[in-house]
């Protein structure tokens, strides 16, 4: 079978590139503003190249066609705290997909334990064992409905004892899989 994305819908599209590109793991980015900080998962997410260090995500628009929080705060400040989700925290990860206004915080709503790693960068979520902190690379420019933004990784926390003297880190993090959730692990 042969599908011609110009024949198909933006829906349609969005489940055939979301179920078929797994897992993706889920890029729970956390952002401040005016002291209200913004944690939602985003699974467009993907590393980009490692020299810079970049990672590109893709933030889609409102339901009222505005600049979801993550956005208008990334490009506000140029920085943002990217966690992970593991099966410790996917419940948390999954509540903060649900739209708040601009002033309310994930993380006071569902009292979402974070800590302050780096002061020049957003606090990262307490449960994850591993952060990447972000500073604004550039946005790419496409047409549709969502804004890819491209994130230098500056510096990166990993929990005790998950970096082997090779340099190889071992998380237990989630992915996307379609419409669900899934352990990333070796086979």
């Amino acid at each position: 079978m042969i599908l011609d994305y110009e024949e198909v819908n933006d829906l349609t599209r969005y489940k055939l590139m979301s179920d078929t590109v797994v897992p993706r793991p889920i890029a729970w980015i956390v952002t401040e503003d005016e002291g209200v900080i913004n944690a939602a998962p985003f699974s467009y997410f993907v590393p980009l190249s490692s020299n810079p260090a970049v990672v590109i995500v893709s933030i889609g628009k409102k339901e009222d066609g505005g600049p979801k929080d993550t956005l208008f705060n990334i490009l506000k400040h140029k920085k943002a705290t990217i966690c992970f989700v593991n099966k410790d925290n996917c419940e948390d990860a999954k509540n903060c997909a649900m739209p708040l206004e601009k002033d309310e915080s994930e993380i006071e709503k569902y009292s979402i334990k974070t800590k302050k790693v780096l002061e020049d960068y957003p606090a990262m979520i307490s449960s994850s064992q591993s952060a990447l902190f972000c500073q604004f690379y550039s946005q790419v420019d496409i047409p549709g409905k969502t804004t890819p933004i491209i994130l230098e990784i500056k510096k990166q926390y990993i929990e005790d004892n998950r970096l082997d003297e090779k340099s190889h880190v071992y998380v237990d993090n989630l992915g996307r899989n379609g419409a669900y959730f899934k352990a990333m692990v070796d086979l």
